[in-house]
């Protein structure tokens, strides 16, 4: 993916989401969803981001 366009205003480590740019730390979406998986969330471990989405197997 070394046409990903990164948008900067976005910061993301997780490699394994298919939006994610790979030789930076950037997620390559207008926009994403954040959400949380508790009814009180009260730490960052309680957040999610909604708009991952997983990364095709093939990878070199």
């Amino acid at each position: 993916m070394d046409s990903c366009s990164a948008n900067r205003s976005i910061r993301c480590s997780v490699k394994q989401c298919r939006h994610h740019c790979e030789n930076q730390d950037y997620c390559s979406l207008e926009s994403i969803k954040v959400g949380t998986h508790e009814s009180n969330p009260t730490m960052t471990e309680c957040t999610d981001c909604e708009s991952f989405a997983v990364r095709s197997s093939v990878q070199g």
